[in-house]
């Protein structure tokens, strides 16, 4: 019995949308090689960067690959490919070499932590490492118990006897410039798409320099910004950012001044997503010094 019109007309539109389909399909394969990946909207440089991240694609390709892959980059593709990918670290464990100047002078050695957070509140436990400056203070910050304030030892006598203090107080900057809330990943990579909203009114479309590097034994594609001035119109006037290539984050930075001084260093080294227990962020922990 030949097909009625309705059957007909249900027939022929499965057909077209399988043939859409596959048609889609062979432009997609078309667009994968790095090379043709900057004629790509923002929005399809965004998914090839995570989906190449993860297949283990950006890091197979040779340093001339992909310094000419992040030159074809539209500028708003890097801070999105960012924003996305904080969603898997809201809540880790990571430790980091870091550096700061303080009151104009260069640290000898670096600080080595082991930093856990978590957000939604912002919790976080920070440990300085025994290789590292500092070796043995710990602090903790819940902001759902005591938003302004940290607790821990933080130096000196107080490496003894562990106290709460302003999280925006001279004990707790006294080795950072920066609040406990900006101890971690995400607060890098805010930063960083905050400068980029500033660029374009500084005619700054796309980085100073591209090169790959291999920092503590990481290969990064190292993205160099240079600004009209640093602080406080910028951050910075020169930073290096050391972008993963198995991850959508940073893992290196490195901050001048006006005068082409150093004045920030951070390398993270393993980061883990993890998922954390109250105990995690209590000074009672017996796993803690408190």
């Amino acid at each position: 019995m030949p097909p009625t019109p309705r059957r007909f007309c249900r027939w022929l539109r499965r057909v077209v949308a399988f043939a859409c389909l596959c048609i889609g399909l062979h432009a997609h394969a078309q667009v994968t090689s790095p090379d043709s990946v900057g004629a790509l909207t923002t929005g399809q440089q965004v998914r090839w960067l995570a989906h190449a991240a993860a297949n283990g694609t950006l890091a197979a390709l040779d340093d001339h690959q992909l310094v000419a892959l992040f030159r074809s980059l539209d500028p708003h593709t890097l801070p999105l490919y960012l924003q996305q990918g904080l969603a898997r670290y809201a809540s880790c464990e990571f430790t980091m070499l870091r550096r700061e100047r303080i009151n104009g002078r260069w640290p000898r050695r670096a600080d080595h932590m082991l930093v856990r957070v978590t957000h939604d509140p912002l919790r976080i436990y920070a440990k300085w490492l025994p290789d590292g400056a500092h070796a043995g203070q710990e602090v903790i910050y819940d902001a759902s118990r005591r938003p302004g304030e940290l607790y821990g030892h933080l130096g000196g006598m107080l490496g003894v006897l562990p106290m709460w203090a302003s999280i925006n107080g001279p004990l707790a900057r006294a080795q950072s410039n920066h609040s406990i809330r900006e101890l971690g990943i995400d607060a890098i990579t805010q930063r960083f798409i905050d400068e980029g909203r500033k660029f374009p009114a500084a005619g700054i479309t796309q980085p100073a320099d591209i090169e790959v590097k291999t920092v503590h034994g990481v290969r990064v594609v190292a993205l160099t910004y240079a600004a009209p001035d640093a602080q406080p119109g910028f951050y910075a006037k020169r930073e290096v950012l050391g972008l993963d290539l198995n991850q959508p984050l940073f893992r290196t930075v490195e901050s001048f001044d006006d005068d082409g001084n150093l004045f920030e260093s951070v390398l993270f080294e393993h980061i883990v997503p993890r998922s954390f227990d109250d105990l995690t962020f209590d000074p009672a922990n017996p796993d803690y010094r408190f």
